[in-house]
């Protein structure tokens, strides 16, 4: 019985979060205006640039992955990019500059005015994601950052989706769904213009 209460407490821990999420005006509203911002990019033939790291990392491949394929229906692909995946070049700029200038190396390459940039932190203190921040504010990139309640994320990006809570596994399996969410938004105004 006490397993069963493991995991059904975990359950009601993730739905609690939820509800928190849902009951927040503000996160919400981040949420669609940072849709909106997405939207805009790439109406104006821009892209979506994610990182994070560890789950954070696979959070940013998984949101890149359903822009660049699909989501909810068959249709063209979005351009999106994943900081992530290419061990050739996150272990160069490691070796050479420092894991902290990892995201931000990659923005001076390849990002331009008029991208969006979602950094994802559930500490909202990941040193190389604060880098990537200022590297793309420095060339005009909107910069989002996905966080739990805290860290130093919250100032400094132009919007910042918090998840109300301070528990890793229950922030990271929130940003998941607001990928999913923000995903969804910009596909159907894309594609259908609902």
């Amino acid at each position: 019985m006490e397993r069963l209460n493991l995991v059904k407490r975990n359950i009601a821990s993730s739905i609690e979060t939820k509800q928190a999420l849902l009951a927040n005006d503000i996160v919400i509203k981040n949420i669609v205006n940072t849709a909106e911002l997405c939207l805009e990019a790439y109406n104006k033939g821009n892209k979506v640039i994610l990182a994070g790291n560890g789950g954070s990392a696979a959070d940013a491949q998984h949101i890149a992955a359903e822009f660049v394929s699909r989501f909810e229906f068959d249709r063209a692909g979005l351009p999106a990019l994943a900081l992530t995946t290419d061990t050739s070049i996150l272990t160069a700029i490691g070796n050479d500059y420092g894991f902290e200038k990892l995201f931000a190396r990659q923005i001076q390459a390849n990002g331009q005015s008029g991208d969006v940039f979602i950094g994802i932190s559930t500490s909202g203190n990941s040193a190389n994601i604060l880098a990537g921040f200022e590297a793309a504010k420095e060339k005009g990139i909107t910069t989002i950052g996905l966080a739990g309640a805290g860290g130093k994320i919250q100032d400094a990006c132009d919007i910042c989706i918090s998840v109300p809570s301070m528990h890793t596994p229950r922030i990271q399996e929130c940003h998941i769904l607001i990928g999913h969410i923000i995903c969804g938004y910009v596909e159907e105004k894309y594609f259908r213009g609902e």
